[in-house]
C-alpha cells in the first residue's frame, strides 16, 4: 500500500512533467542562439544546422525525424517578427503548437502508445498524410557565391482557410458486425469517415529569404520547411530551391578552384609583364613574370580560389592559362634578320603526334 510521501512525490513527478509539456519547446535551445539573436543569425543557426541534421545524413537515428521537425518549427516561429513576438511572451502554447496534438497529454509526450510496465515503452509510427516537395531552380551569380548574399524570393503558395460546410475525412476501413438474425451475424469492412469543417485553398503571397552561403555549390538545395505543396488533411511538403551557377565571364569554377585565361602580347611573352585581375569580391590579384612565357603556360596563385563550404578560412586555388596574341603584318627582312640575332635561335621544326604527348 502507497503510503502518503510515495503518492505526494509521485504527484509532483507528474505535475512537473505536465508544466513541461505545457511549456512547450525551447525554440532558442533547438537553434542554439540566444534570446537577443537577430533573424540573420537565426537564418545561419537553421542553416547550419539543418545540413547536420537532416535525416538523410542520420539515417542511423530513430529520433532524427523528431529533431528536424523540431528544427523547422522552430526557425518557422523564430524567423518570422511577429511570431517572435508572441512566442516570447506566451511560449508554443500561444502559437497554439503544443506537444499535446489534441491527445492524452502524457500519451503525446512519449511519442503515442506507451507502456511503464512489462516491456517498457512502446512508440507507433503515426506521421500523417504530407503535400508534394516542390524543387525550383535559383540562378546565383559567382560573386554570390563567393561573397554571400540574402535573396529574396516571392512565393505564391495555397493555403487552407475555412469555407461553408463539411467535408469527409479521416477516412478508415473498419469491420462492421451486422446481425442477420437471431444468432445469425455477418461481418465485413466498411468505409467509416469522419465529417470535418469544409477548406478551400486560396493564393497567398510570401517573401522568402534565401541565404546563399560563400561556398555554396552548384546544385546543392536550400530547403524550407512545411512551404511546399499543400494537402488538406495534413501537413504541406516542404520547399527546396536548387542552386543554378551562371556562367560568368572571366572565371569557370570547379570545385572550389577558379580558372582564367589571360591574353598577353608577343612583346609582354619575351620581356615579361605585370598586370592586375579584379577578383570577385572586387580585390586584385597581382601577376608578376619576369620570364619568357610560352602559349599555354600556367600560373598557379594559392588561395585565391572559391571559399571552402564547410569551412571558409579555407579557400581553392586560382589558375592562369596565358595566350598570346602576335603581331599583325609583314616584317621587312632588316627587321627578320634583327630579330633571329635578338633571338639567337635557330629554325627549327618537328612533326610529332601532340595527342600522345611525344
Amino acid at each position: 500500500m502507497a503510503t502518503k510521501e510515495s503518492v505526494a512525490v509521485l504527484a509532483i513527478m507528474f505535475f512537473v512533467l505536465f508544466v513541461q509539456i505545457m511549456a512547450g519547446r525551447d525554440f532558442y535551445k533547438i537553434l542554439g542562439v540566444s534570446k537577443k539573436a537577430t533573424t540573420n543569425e537565426i537564418k545561419k543557426a537553421y542553416r547550419k544546422l539543418a545540413k547536420e541534421m537532416h535525416p538523410d545524413k542520420n539515417r542511423d537515428d530513430p529520433e532524427a525525424e523528431e529533431r528536424f521537425q523540431d528544427l523547422g518549427a522552430a526557425y518557422e516561429a523564430l524567423s518570422d517578427a511577429d511570431k517572435r513576438k508572441v512566442y516570447d511572451k506566451h511560449g508554443e502554447e500561444g502559437l497554439g503548437k503544443s506537444n499535446m496534438d489534441g491527445g492524452d497529454v502524457f500519451s503525446s509526450f512519449f511519442g503515442g502508445d506507451f507502456s511503464f510496465f512489462g516491456g517498457g515503452m512502446h512508440q507507433e509510427d503515426n506521421e500523417g498524410p504530407k503535400g508534394g516537395d516542390v524543387i525550383m531552380d535559383l540562378e546565383v551569380t559567382l560573386e554570390e557565391l563567393y561573397s554571400g548574399n540574402f535573396i529574396e524570393v516571392l512565393r505564391y503558395k495555397s493555403v487552407s482557410k475555412p469555407a461553408k460546410g463539411t467535408r469527409k475525412c479521416n477516412c478508415r476501413t473498419e469491420m462492421v458486425t451486422t446481425q442477420l438474425g437471431p444468432g445469425r451475424f455477418q461481418m465485413q469492412q466498411q468505409q467509416v469517415c469522419d465529417d470535418c469543417p469544409n477548406v478551400k485553398f486560396v493564393p497567398e503571397e510570401k517573401t522568402l529569404e534565401v541565404e546563399i552561403e560563400p561556398g555554396m555549390r552548384d546544385g546543392q538545395e536550400y530547403p524550407f520547411v512545411a512551404e511546399g505543396e499543400p494537402h488538406i488533411d495534413g501537413d504541406p511538403g516542404d520547399l527546396r530551391f536548387k542552386i543554378k551557377q551562371q556562367k560568368h565571364a572571366r572565371f569557370e569554377r570547379r570545385g572550389d578552384d577558379l580558372y582564367t585565361n589571360v591574353t598577353i602580347s608577343l612583346v609582354d611573352a619575351m620581356i615579361g609583364f605585370e598586370m592586375d585581375i579584379p577578383h570577385l569580391d572586387g580585390h586584385i590579384v597581382h601577376i608578376v613574370r619576369d620570364k619568357i612565357t610560352w602559349p599555354g603556360a600556367k600560373m598557379r596563385k594559392p588561395h585565391e580560389g572559391m571559399p571552402n563550404y564547410e569551412n571558409n578560412n579555407v579557400k581553392g586555388n586560382l589558375f592562369i592559362t596565358f595566350d598570346l596574341e602576335f603581331p599583325k603584318g609583314v616584317l621587312t627582312d632588316e627587321q627578320k634578320e634583327a630579330l633571329r640575332k635578338l633571338l639567337n635561335q635557330d629554325s627549327k621544326q618537328r612533326i610529332y603526334n601532340g595527342l600522345q604527348g611525344y
